[in-house]
């Protein structure tokens, strides 16, 4: 299932924005990354947020699936585990 938050967009034949449509056109929030064309099998990435994530992937496709990974809400379906209380230990 495609988030459509987040935009891989086509700069030129060998860059790419990651973009995130929460922020508005004029922000400079919107631009999640720069993704530059290595070689035929590696893309590096500048990323201009502080994120946890790698710098070097096989494609830009795998780089804004990497953020949509990163910023996906976990499943909530289960309900949350029950953690059994006990009264303290009796002190002397």
């Amino acid at each position: 299932m495609s988030d459509p938050r987040f935009e891989l967009r086509k700069a030129t034949d060998s860059e790419w924005l990651v973009l995130d449509h929460k922020y508005t056109a004029d922000d400079s929030r919107q631009t999640v990354a720069c993704v530059y064309q290595v070689d035929a099998v590696e893309v590096d990435v500048v990323w201009m947020r502080d994120l946890p994530l790698a710098n070097c992937y096989m494609s830009a496709d795998d780089v804004l699936a990497d953020v949509r990974r990163f910023y996906a809400t976990p499943d909530r379906t289960t309900s949350p585990i029950a953690i059994p209380h006990r009264p303290p230990f009796a002190t002397a």
